[in-house]
């Protein structure tokens, strides 16, 4: 490879198995798979599970010279962070004297709770090394746990509805860290997509639609409700993001971009209130709304903040996952005001709890990822030079260009 090509072959590989040889160690002494019968079936895990390494994995496959990266350290990340988050969760089961889970129901949430990671992966990509990604993923999945945690306990947040803040947490931690990295520079040819990468970026979207419902209705107790209510939602979503792209085009084609996120908009924001809803209507109505504000998004909300703030949102998560959310956070406290109507005297304090949740998660996701893109920064984790964003060649071997060398 040529000279100014950074060489990860004695750090990325040692911190590895270092880190799988002390997982090894940590499930010996702390989890040992549970007793008790699974609340979550293998066929709702799998779904998950599917959901998040294909569906994530293609979904960031839109840099037309990023693609092997997008998909190899997602499924790096996602492995590595799951182990992790059953560790916290086990050790956290231990202090807490609480029920210990069954080995399938533990890796489950787990999973769901990647989700925030490769959100905001997403942020970044292209611009962190597997260095960086790794150590990020450990920070990130444990200050997430940190945040359900506090929630639960002091919130009185149930942990299905703790769990559903995975995107919203996801989103402003790697907006946070993203603040932390140069821009890339606009006349930069590698950040941009091709037909072919748009093409599989659009195959991802396909598997996180199809699979949406599964994510929402695993944790929760009425599934089936949640299952219809997400279906609703995405389904009116999509046909929004179709209509508002050809709005918003002069030439009134669609644009691939619109549908990659708003589609997804609904299934985000429904997550908040899939077990309140009785009605298909009220859940057709947040898809729709959730599609307006990830198109606006889109289009206005980050020329707003990119130059102020100088935050490159390499994938759009703000108005793919955070605008929707903090969407679904507002819908959440209507419905518990039209339930709770009748009990006054306890209204408030779960409006404010409820509220306080949605802020101190925000704030938390801030504040730690702010501290994470700077640690990311250490020169002892060999950041990727502006000149190398974007770039597959960067990290994976590529043999027919690597002849001559």
């Amino acid at each position: 490879m040529p000279s100014n090509y950074h060489n990860f072959r004695n750090s990325v590989p040692w911190l590895l198995i270092f880190l799988e040889a002390a997982f090894i160690i940590l499930f010996y002494f702390f989890s040992d798979g549970g007793a008790s019968s699974p609340r979550i079936s293998y066929p709702g895990f799998q779904l998950v599970n599917r959901l998040l390494i294909f569906g994530f994995g293609f979904f960031l496959v839109f840099l037309k010279r990023y693609s092997f990266s997008s998909t190899g350290f997602n499924l790096l990340i996602i492995v590595l962070g799951v182990q992790c988050s059953i560790l916290i969760e086990a050790l956290a089961d231990l202090l807490l004297q609480r029920r210990e889970k069954n080995a399938l129901e533990s890796i489950a949430e787990a999973t769901v709770s990647m989700t925030a990671v490769v959100i905001s992966s997403g942020a970044v990509l292209g611009k962190t090394n597997p260095m960086q990604l790794i150590v990020m993923t450990i920070v990130e999945i444990i200050v997430f746990h940190a945040s359900r945690w506090i929630n639960i306990m002091f919130l009185k947040l149930s942990p299905e509805m703790s769990m559903m803040h995975v995107h919203l947490f996801g989103a402003y931690f790697g907006l946070a860290v993203s603040s932390r990295f140069s821009e890339p520079s606009p006349m930069s040819e590698k950040n941009a997509s091709t037909p072919k990468s748009d093409l599989l970026s659009l195959l991802g979207t396909l598997f996180l639609w199809v699979f949406w419902p599964s994510f929402n209705s695993v944790l929760l107790p009425r599934s089936f409700a949640a299952i219809c209510n997400t279906y609703f939602a995405l389904a009116v979503s999509a046909v929004t993001a179709f209509a508002l792209s050809g709005l918003m085009a002069k030439d009134g084609k669609f644009r691939m971009t619109h549908v990659h996120s708003a589609a997804l908009a609904g299934g985000v924001t429904i997550g908040y209130a899939a077990d309140k809803i009785n009605h298909p209507w009220i859940a057709m109505i947040l898809g729709l709304l959730a599609s307006v504000i990830s198109i606006l998004g889109s289009g206005f909300v980050q020329s707003c903040l990119k130059p102020p703030l100088k935050i490159h949102d390499a994938s759009g998560v703000h108005f793919t996952f955070g605008l929707p959310a903090l969407l679904g956070a507002l819908a959440r406290v209507v419905f518990l005001v039209i339930e709770g109507w009748t009990h006054l005297s306890s209204l408030g304090y779960t409006i404010m709890f409820t509220i306080g949740a949605v802020c101190l998660t925000i704030s938390i996701a801030l504040i730690t990822g702010f501290i994470t893109g700077l640690i990311l920064n250490f020169r002892l984790l060999k950041p990727t030079p502006v000149s190398k964003y974007f770039e597959d060649q960067f990290y994976w071997e590529f043999p027919h260009l690597a002849v001559g060398f």
